[in-house]
């Protein structure tokens, strides 16, 4: 039995609402707009707009929003994806209203005031320089630019300090940008916590069908293409690093995809962040190359991939490779047993409910779920279809997936 609850406002933006008994609301607006709705010379765009909007709005000051959220106990946060850009905030129920106005006039009324918003572009590019400074995380980064190379997949969600200064020039470029892509179609007001359905659809309709400064124009939002290419390759870089940092992987299924949740749980099977991960038993209990190992799969609108992470000592790398080859080729030749399938579905099913007690995540996949699917089900339910899940159907997976010809590798040498 589900308690979640649907609704949209008449300009487009969709409710997804389900209630707890917890104290505590999650409450927050996740926009379809993110990296790959970039140009080029827009690049960090997104990110730019997440952390400016904190800067000052017409009704607030940014000192304003910090306060009356955290002087009501609340905690407020934000965070920017290839496809998506989410502003959300913890309170108390009875504080429900007050931070639902508050993150509306952020995401509705940005002024992008220069001399605030010219910190911000400070804080940016330090963040720039740490994350080069991090190859465990830069290697993301140069992947993601390998596998979706010539789409706007590849450029990184942090932007360059080129583009940041152009796009930080004046606050009508961040506002322009806005009025093509933060529109109501592309909204969901998420909403997890002991309020009613009522309470939600009031306060929804007096915070976003009111006026914005942001006119939205019917044909300005586009959505870049991604362009995949069927051949694989492998790329080395020179890093100043002690370990190598090796990254392989390939394409696989977009959100939605028949064979998505046949490919969440192959994964989970390869190196899903268990101990008894087969990569994991492999390289770091068997062989003891590794300190971490995992692999994910991650799906988006239209496109997915797959990858499987690791850093070791520069004399192991080739080791760890065949090793990782090795583990491949045996989800591609071997078909599961049934013993194995059920003891896979039975780690995956704790994995889920485990998961499911994060009340943060739960409200945040919620939202994912419903601007992509309309529809957002409780865990119990996706369990239910994996649990349809055959061992032929994991081995032709794996053998679209893993063929080697598709993958790619990626080395900090």
């Amino acid at each position: 039995m589900s308690d979640t609850f649907y609704h949209n406002l008449p300009n487009g933006v969709q409710i997804v609402h389900r209630k707890t008994t917890s104290p505590v609301v999650y409450v927050g607006l996740m926009i379809g707009a993110g990296t790959r709705h970039e140009l080029p010379n827009e690049n960090g765009m997104a990110h730019y707009i997440e952390h400016c909007v904190f800067k000052g709005t017409e009704h607030y000051t940014a000192r304003q929003i910090i306060n009356h959220i955290e002087g009501i106990g609340g905690e407020i946060n934000a965070y920017t994806t290839k496809e998506e850009t989410t502003f959300y905030a913890a309170t108390l129920r009875n504080h429900f209203r007050t931070t639902l106005h508050l993150l509306a006039e952020m995401v509705l009324h940005p002024t992008f005031n220069k001399k605030e918003t010219d910190k911000e572009v400070t804080v940016i590019l330090d963040e720039i320089e740490s994350y080069n400074d991090s190859p465990s995380e830069l290697i993301y980064d140069d992947f993601e630019n390998m596998i979706f190379e010539g789409s706007s997949l590849a450029m990184p969600i942090l932007g360059t300090k080129k583009t940041l200064r152009r796009i930080s020039k004046s606050p009508d470029i961040a506002l322009n940008w806005m009025q093509q892509h933060y529109r109501p179609e592309r909204m969901v007001l998420f909403v997890l916590g002991n309020v009613t359905p009522q309470q939600v659809i009031s306060a929804a309709k007096k915070e976003l069908l009111a006026s914005s400064p942001i006119s939205y124009s019917e044909a300005s939002y586009s959505e870049a293409s991604c362009n995949q290419s069927p051949i694989a390759y492998t790329r080395t870089y020179k890093r100043h690093t002690h370990q190598t940092h090796i990254m392989l992987g390939s394409h696989a299924y977009p959100i939605g995809h028949p064979k998505q949740l046949t490919m969440y749980l192959l994964n989970n099977i390869l190196g899903g962040g268990s101990m008894s991960s087969r990569l994991y038993l492999s390289l770091r209990e068997k062989h003891g190359l590794v300190y971490n190992i995992d692999s994910q799969a991650v799906p988006l609108s239209d496109t997915g991939y797959w990858n499987i992470y690791l850093a070791c000592e520069p004399q192991h790398k080739e080791q760890c490779l065949e090793l990782c080859h090795k583990e491949l080729k045996q989800l591609r030749d071997t078909t599961l047993t049934s013993a194995q399938l059920q003891r896979a579905l039975r780690q995956l099913e704790g994995q889920m409910a485990i998961s499911a007690e994060n009340q943060e995540n739960n409200a945040l996949a919620m939202a994912k779920q419903m601007l992509y699917h309309h529809h957002a089900p409780a865990w119990q339910e996706t369990f239910a279809k994996v649990q349809q899940i055959t061992p032929t159907q994991l081995q032709d997976v794996a053998n679209e997936v893993f063929a080697p010809e598709r993958i790619y590798t990626l080395l900090y040498d």
